[in-house]
C-alpha cells in the first residue's frame, strides 16, 4: 500500500483567454493528483488528507474511488473545499492563485496508525505550508520514517502561499533526513537555492529533478547521475504532470512489474533505491516521463491509466 499524504482542493481551469474566461471547476491539488496516478496505474493507494463535507469534498472524494484509492483515511469537516484559480500561458504552463482561508484540508491532524500494509508515504504541495495542517504532516512524515517507512517529498513550491521564503527553506533542510527520495522541477530547485548533492548528504538516498519537456534527472547517493528526455507531445496544458511522475516513480519502485537488475528487492527502501543502477533508473525515468506526457497531452490533471503506457 502506497499513502498519499495532504492537500484535495478544486483547480478553476480556465477554457479561453481572458480573467474569467469559462473557468470550469476539476479536482487537483499535488496529493490528490498523485493518489488519482498512482490508482491509475493499478498500485494499491490510499489517501490520507482532511476533505469538506461539501459538494466539491463529495466530488474529491468520487474521484478518489473512480480509481480504486482507498479513503478510509480520510478525514472530513464542514468547512469550505479549497480553491485554486489556474492560469494557462502560451506553453501550457500553469500558475495559480490559491482561496485557503478557512478551509477544511488546513486542519488535518495526525492519524493514529497508517493503514495497514502501509509500504511508503508521499507528502508535498501546499499541505506543508499552511498551517496548522503543515505542522501535522510533518510529524506524520517524521514518524513515518521513524518506523522505517519508505518516504517521498515532492515541495511543489507555491511561492504566493509562503510568507517567509528563508524560513520555509529551512524548514525544508530539516525535513531531508526523513525523506528517503526527494522529487523537485528544476525551477523549485532554483527557488530551494540547494544542490541535489547538497539534498543527498542531508538524508534522501536519491533526487529527481524534472525539467519539463527537456526530461529528468536522477541523483544517487553513490555519485551516480542518469537522464532521460522527455517525450514529445502536443502539449495541452502541464497541470498535474509533477504529480504524475510522483506516482509512476512509486509504481515502478514498488517492484508491480519487475524493473530489472533488483533481484527480488523491495526498492521502497532506501536500500532498495541504493541497488538501482543505470538501466534500472533509465527505465523507470522514461516510464515516468511518458506518463507525464500523457497527462500533459489533455486537459487539466488526467494522468494515464495503466492500459495506455504500457509496461516499462
Amino acid at each position: 500500500m502506497i499513502v498519499v499524504a495532504g492537500e484535495a482542493l478544486i483547480d478553476l481551469v480556465p477554457q479561453d483567454t481572458g480573467a474569467l474566461a469559462g473557468l470550469t471547476p476539476a479536482r487537483g491539488g499535488g496529493p490528490y493528483n498523485t493518489a488519482v496516478a498512482l490508482g491509475r496505474l493499478g498500485s494499491p493507494t490510499a489517501f490520507c488528507s482532511r476533505v469538506s463535507s461539501d459538494a466539491f469534498g463529495e466530488a474529491l472524494l468520487d474521484g478518489l474511488r473512480e480509481a480504486s484509492v482507498d479513503v478510509s483515511a480520510v478525514q472530513r469537516g464542514p468547512e469550505p473545499t479549497t480553491l485554486a484559480v489556474a492560469t494557462i500561458d502560451g506553453d501550457g504552463s500553469a500558475a495559480y492563485s490559491f482561496y485557503v482561508e478557512g478551509t477544511a484540508d488546513r486542519l488535518f491532524a495526525v492519524p493514529p496508525t497508517l493503514p495497514a500494509g502501509t509500504r511508503a508515504v508521499s507528502f508535498g504541495t501546499c499541505s506543508l505550508v499552511l498551517e496548522p495542517g503543515a505542522s501535522a504532516y510533518e510529524e506524520l512524515m517524521r514518524d513515518a520514517a521513524a518506523q522505517g517507512v519508505f518516504t517521498a517529498l515532492d515541495p511543489n513550491i507555491r511561492a504566493g502561499l509562503i510568507p517567509d521564503a528563508d524560513a520555509y527553506r529551512a524548514r525544508f533542510k530539516n525535513w531531508l533526513p526523513s525523506v528517503s527520495l526527494l522529487k523537485l522541477s528544476e525551477e523549485d530547485a532554483r527557488w530551494l537555492g540547494g544542490t541535489p548533492r547538497e539534498w543527498l548528504a542531508a538524508g534522501p538516498a536519491a533526487v529527481v529533478i524534472t525539467r519539463g519537456g527537456d526530461g529528468l534527472t536522477v541523483f544517487t547517493r553513490d555519485g551516480g547521475e542518469y537522464a532521460v528526455p522527455g517525450e514529445k507531445v502536443a502539449v495541452v496544458d502541464t497541470i498535474g504532470a509533477g504529480d504524475t511522475v510522483n506516482a509512476a516513480l512509486l509504481h515502478g519502485l514498488s517492484g508491480l512489474h519487475g524493473l530489472s537488475g533488483l533481484h527480488g528487492l523491495d526498492a521502497l527502501s532506501s536500500d532498495g533505491l541504493a541497488a538501482l543502477g543505470r538501466d534500472d533508473w533509465e527505465r523507470l525515468l522514461r516510464f515516468a516521463a511518458r506518463a507525464a506526457a500523457v497527462t500533459c497531452s489533455r486537459a487539466g490533471a488526467e494522468p494515464p491509466y495503466a492500459a495506455e503506457l504500457g509496461g516499462f
